[in-house]
C-alpha cells in the first residue's frame, strides 16, 4: 500500500497560482488512480480533482474545471494540482488521495490519504 505526502501549500493573493505536489512511496504507486480533495472549515471535503491510473484520464467538478490542473510523473511517484486563478472561496486544507482501479469522485471510494496542506487565498 502506498503512504502519501502534500506539499506546496501556501498563502496566495487572489488571483494567483500555486502547485501542490503528493509523493507517493510504494513501487505500486503506477496501478493507483489518484485524487485531490479539499476541506474548509465547517465544510465537508470536496472533490477537486482526479487522474487515472494510466493519467490519460481526468476528471474535475465545474467550480474548478479550467482553472486547475491534475497531473502525474510515475518516474517520480508524484501527482501535481496545479492551481491558477485562486480565490478566497478555494481557501482549504488540500489533501491527496489514492485508490485501485478506475478514478472516482467520491472521497469514500479512496482508501489511502495524505495528512493534507493548507491552501489560504487572501482578496
Amino acid at each position: 500500500q502506498v503512504q502519501l505526502v502534500e506539499s506546496g501549500g501556501g498563502s496566495v493573493q487572489a488571483g494567483g497560482s500555486l502547485r501542490l505536489s503528493c509523493a507517493a512511496s510504494g513501487r505500486t504507486f503506477s496501478s493507483y488512480a489518484m485524487g485531490w480533495f479539499r476541506q474548509a472549515p465547517g465544510k465537508e471535503r470536496e472533490f477537486i480533482a482526479a487522474i487515472s491510473w494510466s493519467g490519460a484520464g481526468t476528471d474535475y467538478p465545474d467550480s474548478v474545471k479550467g482553472r486547475f490542473t491534475i497531473s502525474r510523473d510515475s518516474a517520480k511517484n508524484t501527482v501535481y494540482l496545479q492551481m491558477n486563478s485562486l480565490n478566497p472561496e478555494d481557501t482549504a486544507v488540500y489533501y491527496c488521495a489514492a485508490k485501485k482501479g478506475a478514478l472516482r469522485t467520491s472521497a469514500g471510494e479512496y482508501n489511502v490519504w495524505g495528512q493534507g496542506t493548507q491552501v489560504t487565498v487572501s482578496s
